[in-house]
């Protein structure tokens, strides 16, 4: 059974859309910062901290892709964006972007941990609002 974990970009986020191509660089951005943590210890640190390659299928694309892993203890991790209308307070509806994780059914709990990580980073660049795939819910936007 899939799990899903989704960064919702709310009006106080530091943007309120996001494609799949800012989403691609932001993983690009993820793993050259963790594979300079491995350069300042003198360990091939890159490979082990987020061991996933960027996959696309034609069927996905501009909506979604994964990751993939090449890795015992690994397998893949899908990331999309959609939008969603949302009921604000006083009762107006608007289009909110939100990004979805999900870890597929052949999942392990190495791709869990490693969901997580990313999906806290992506939270923390983006000022989201992040459900995680236990239910729990992180803010990472100014919050009055």
């Amino acid at each position: 059974m899939s799990s899903n974990a989704y960064i919702k970009l709310v009006p106080s986020s530091s943007q309120q859309a996001i494609s799949t191509e800012e989403l691609k660089d932001l993983f690009h951005y993820y793993k050259e910062i963790t594979s300079k943590t491995g350069e300042q210890v003198d360990w091939n640190y890159g490979n082990t901290a987020f061991p996933y390659e960027l996959k696309e299928k034609e069927t996905g694309k501009g909506t979604w892709f994964y990751l993939q892993s090449s890795q015992d203890r690994y397998n893949s991790i899908l990331i999309g964006v959609d939008q969603e209308i949302i009921a604000d307070e006083d009762g107006t509806e608007r289009e909110q972007t939100y990004i979805q994780i999900t870890l597929p059914p052949t999942a392990t709990a190495g791709d869990k941990g490693k969901a997580n990580e990313f999906s806290k980073f992506i939270g923390k660049k983006l000022q989201g609002e992040l459900h995680l795939f236990n239910g729990r819910i992180m803010y990472f936007y100014p919050r009055k």
